[in-house]
Order: structure tokens, then sequence, then C-alpha cells
């Protein structure tokens, strides 16, 4: 059996349920895909983007504190982020969900998972 997810330094049980929304099952697979990939599907399963989230990621992936972003590298993630955030929001499938939550007819896996 593989490691999980919140196995990796930074990142948590809510992170690893995010990550199982994305398919994303194992420490490994996560490592595998890496973090713009993976901070990718999960923005397009649903989470919120927020570039905190995606540089923690990139710092446990590295085996870093979260905090450890400074300076010229917070620089780069963030332009790393903000064209993640840019590629999944302008995807078709993104708008539709992004609309759906607005009326408030979108279910979750776990409503569909609980019936």
């Amino acid at each position: 059996m593989s490691d999980p997810i919140s196995s990796i330094r930074n990142l948590g049980p809510a992170f690893e349920q995010a990550c199982a929304r994305a398919d994303i099952h194992s420490a490994q697979q996560l490592r595998e895909i890496g973090p713009d990939e993976a901070y990718a599907r999960v923005v397009q399963a649903g989470t919120r983007p927020h570039f905190i989230g995606y540089y923690v990621l990139v710092m446990g992936l590295q085996g870093r504190p979260w905090n450890d972003c400074k300076g010229e590298e917070k620089k780069a993630l963030r332009q790393r982020f903000d064209a993640i955030k840019a590629r999944v929001s302008s995807a078709p499938e993104h708008k539709m969900i992004s609309d759906l939550d607005a009326i408030g007819v979108r279910v979750s896996a776990d409503d569909l998972n609980s019936e």
C-alpha cells in the first residue's frame, strides 16, 4: 500500500480529501504528477485556488517547511500559480462548475456516495 498524501510534510487531511476528489490517491502519485499539474487537477475538481495552498504543496514536495518560501522564489511561484489559475479558469468545464455553484445545483462526490 502507498503512503497517504498526508504523510508529505505540510499536507493534512483536508488537502488529502481535495486530492481524492481530483483522483490523486497517494503520496507517490502526487510526487509523480508534480505540484503544478496536481494543483491544477485539485482546482479543476472544485477546490478554490489559493496561493498559500499552492506554495505549501510545493514546499511540502521539496520536504521544506511551508513558510520557507520567500523573496524571488516566492515571486516565481506566484507566477506559476497565476499561470495555473488562468489555465484552469479558462477551461470550459471550470466555467460550467462555477456557474452551477453560483446557482447552488452542484452536488459533491460525498453527496453522491451517501445515497
